[in-house]
């Protein structure tokens, strides 16, 4: 191989170069580093590199052995490419993945020169890789243990499908593997009963037509000649001009088939019996109009045991071609019996709702229906209380929809709580660092400042999200809404008038203030968001209001009693009936894409529920919108003097730390571990920090003479959680001390904790400060 360039010729490009770039001689000395290979070691400088790498071998590579592998592939190839390792940053020990390529250089005689390659961070991607895996892994878990079989299909425009997920339970319906679907997507339609093919056609016309929810029930005929039913949902997650992308479900219903079978054997007994519980039974011949009502019927409807009538000529007009529909698919064998809803005229003039069932028991040559016998049901009671229960299925699934927001919105706060905590503690740093009269001390206050309102919000998103106790504290209701006022007077665009129509008095409610507050400036954003920048006013207006029990009943059942009602009106363009319907819904906005989120309503409506009040609307299209909010006034017996406002208490530079004191600090959040390991150093302790449960056991396991104080370690990370560490930690070292931090600490979490020997379980701390305080705290107390 012939040598590389001169260096004056190479300098320009090595240092050009966004990945790093090296030469290194053969026993692992470094000789040259572009300046981002140096970058990426922690070094500021070629020549600083250069001087503090002394074997590569050894000082770079996690794992050495590496280091031979990768001569051994330069011996035998003359070159490397993309050769993946863990590595240190040189200067600190930080580690990170890197992919190398690199080629040996060699004089005229052949004889090794030195190495020279390129060397690439790659740490997101390995990290990505990882958790792509554990996502399958945790859906091959989840998937196993739903009954049936989960599936995941795209559907081409022509119709060819490629199944992208099959899980086990296909062995239980169709009796093979799930890798033999994913090879032959076409394997589950050969097993389609002849008979229901057509249904298997009419869905694939559904799904070309576009978006479809399917579901329904079809046999399947096993290659042992046994015949199953199936039950099938699926739905459409994704369409484009590609596909459709589809996730369903099916379930073996076979048991539950043959027992309706065996029930439909015994059609005559079962007539009678109906007929002696109560329900009306009826006849009919198909072919001739000709049929039998019972007494039961005609005592039903009102009518004398010796009137005539047809049925079908008292059923409601608006009824009759879905009663004759659903007969219909029971004569040509598409439903095992036919029942149908409807309503039927009584004697005097009114309607009563029947269940209609029946089923064919005799047929002609033909095939024809010859005679069916059924019943009828008086359900009208049932469909009185079945519009109730829709009433109340709509509040389930608004509760489940605003638990669901609750659960994603908790998650996301808790990722921001560990970035504040981050922010917050490094202010504190620096702030000490640079002085009190430096320049830049104005400008960490704003900071300071700017991060504490992003806490604030991040306490309202976990309350929200029942993560985060609420602060219920009695107070009067018309300072709170002064206060917001204030604040959104500012933040109004130009042409909006905000106009205030508050009472002289406080009325006393038993709330949150952060919380009521952001009732407030959502309903008035929302408010002026809705003229879309045309002028308008907003009215905000606060009353005492009393519900009696209609009223309290219309407002979702609320207790009857006196409430404060904050009203929030505007003149823009008001909402139909169909917004309306969907206002609180999470997620849902009229707003252009990207112009909103579609959760201020809905978090509206949430801290309303908690604070056990109500929120009304009341608009009409073009003639502007009312949002009344219901908060029951608190009881006479708490009256008394509202407590004021603590009042803001400058921060006390904490106290000196317990001198000579070794602390392990354990969390996965990479800045908290480097913030919290200099505020320990910084305020006097010795401090081990580690990034995971698993390294420090390993630290503890290789330095056993090694004493040590406090073990501190967050809860919930990867591998092995707090309460884990500790169990391991005690089998090291019963005596050592362990302290474990949640941001959600819990009954459960007290008992695992207590089982695991754990000295204390801490909250996550609101500043660094508070953190070297609890710290302190424990390092005092006496030992266990």
């Amino acid at each position: 191989m012939t040598p590389s360039t001169p260096d004056g010729d190479f300098s320009t490009l090595f240092n050009f170069l966004p990945i790093g770039a090296y030469r290194s001689s053969s026993d692992g000395h470094m000789i040259r580093a572009n300046q981002a290979l140096v970058e990426l070691n922690g070094y500021e400088t070629e020549a600083e590199m250069i001087e503090g790498v002394k074997d590569i071998a050894i000082e770079w590579y996690v794992d050495p052995a590496r280091r031979n592998e990768f001569k051994q592939q330069l011996e035998r190839d003359g070159f490397v490419r993309g050769f993946i390792s863990e590595i240190y940053r040189h200067k600190t020990r930080e580690r990170v993945w890197i992919s190398e390529n690199a080629h040996a250089v060699r004089n005229v005689a052949g004889e090794l020169r030195y190495y020279e390659g390129t060397v690439e961070d790659i740490t997101e991607r390995i990290r990505s890789q990882k958790a792509v895996r554990e996502s399958e892994e945790q859906l091959r878990l989840i998937t196993s243990q739903v009954p049936g079989m989960v599936f995941s299909v795209f559907v081409k425009p022509d119709g060819q499908r490629e199944y992208l997920y099959v899980s086990p339970g296909v062995r239980d319906i169709y009796g093979f593997e799930p890798e033999d679907l994913l090879r032959d997507p076409l394997l589950a339609s050969r097993y389609r009963h002849p008979d229901d093919q057509a249904i298997l056609e009419q869905d694939m016309q559904d799904i070309q037509r576009g978006p479809v929810d399917l579901g329904g029930e079809f046999r399947i005929v096993l290659p042992d000649g046994n015949v199953k039913w199936v039950y099938r949902r699926s739905y459409a997650v994704t369409v484009g001009p590609e596909g459709t992308h589809r996730v369903g479900v099916l379930l073996d219903i076979t048991a539950r088939k043959q027992a309706e079978a065996a029930l439909h054997a015994n059609e005559a007994l079962w007539k009678l019996a109906l007929e002696s519980a109560g329900d009306g039974v009826w006849e009919w011949n198909p072919q001739t109009d000709q049929g039998f009502v019972s007494v039961g019927i005609k005592n039903m409807l009102g009518y004398g045991d010796e009137d005539l009538f047809n049925l079908d000529a008292l059923t409601h007009s608006d009824d009759i071609p879905q009663m004759r529909a659903d007969r219909q698919a029971h004569f040509d064998g598409h439903l095992p019996a036919y029942r149908n809803e409807h309503r039927i005229r009584c004697r005097d003039g009114s309607w009563k709702w029947v269940l209609s069932r029946g089923m064919v028991i005799a047929r002609d040559e033909d095939g024809q229906p010859l005679r069916i016998v059924g019943t009828h049901t008086d359900i009208t009671e049932h469909k009185l209380a079945e519009a109730q229960q829709r009433v109340l299925e709509v509040q389930l699934r608004e509760s489940q929809k605003m638990e669901a927001i609750g659960t994603l919105a908790g998650g996301v706060a808790h990722d921001f709580n560990n970035l504040l905590a981050a922010i917050l503690g490094n202010l504190v740093l620096a702030r000490e660092d640079v002085g009190d009269g430096h320049p830049a001390q104005e400008s960490l206050t704003e900071i300071n400042r700017a991060a504490i309102r992003a806490r604030q919000l991040v306490q309202q998103i976990l309350t929200f999200s029942r993560r985060q106790t609420q602060e219920m504290v009695r107070q009067p209701l018309t300072p709170l809404v002064e206060e917001a006022l204030g604040l959104m007077r500012s933040l109004l665009p130009a042409g909006i008038k905000l106009v205030a129509r508050l009472p002289g008095r406080g009325l006393p409610v038993q709330a949150d203030a952060t919380q009521m507050q952001q009732v407030l400036m959502n309903l008035c954003t929302n408010a002026w968001q809705a003229m879309d920048g045309q002028a308008g006013d907003i009215t905000v207006a606060l009353r005492e209001v009393s519900l009696d029990a209609s009223k309290a009943l219309q407002l979702g059942g609320v207790p009857s009693g006196t409430y404060a009602c904050l009203s929030v009106a505007d003149n823009g363009p008001g909402m139909d009936e169909d917004t309306q319907r969907r206002i609180f819904e999470p997620f849902f906005t009229t707003k252009a894409p990207g112009a909103g989120t579609g959760l201020g309503l809905a978090v509206v409506h949430g801290i309303v529920k908690a604070h056990r009040g109500a929120i009304q609307i009341q608009s009409r299209s073009g003639e502007g919108a009312r949002f009344d909010v219901y908060l029951p006034l608190a009881s006479a017996a708490a009256q008394g003097d509202e407590s004021p406002a603590p009042e803001a208490v400058a921060p006390q530079r904490p106290e000196a730390a317990v001198p000579g004191k070794h602390v392990i600090y354990i969390d996965d959040y990479e800045a908290l571990v480097f913030l919290v390991g200099r505020l320990l150093r910084k305020q006097g302790y010795r401090a081990s920090t580690f990034e995971s449960g698993e390294a420090a056991l390993d630290w503890l396991r290789a330095h056993p003479q090694e004493p040590v104080d406090l073990v501190v370690t967050d809860q919930n990370m990867p591998g092995l959680s707090g309460v884990e560490v500790a169990h391991l930690v005690r089998s090291l070292r019963p005596a050592l001390r362990v302290a474990i931090v949640s941001g959600h600490v819990n009954d459960k979490l007290l008992a695992q904790a207590a089982e695991a020997g754990v000295r204390e379980v801490l909250g996550k701390q609101d500043s660094m400060d508070a953190l070297g305080e609890a710290i302190r705290n424990l390092l005092e107390q006496p030992a266990a």
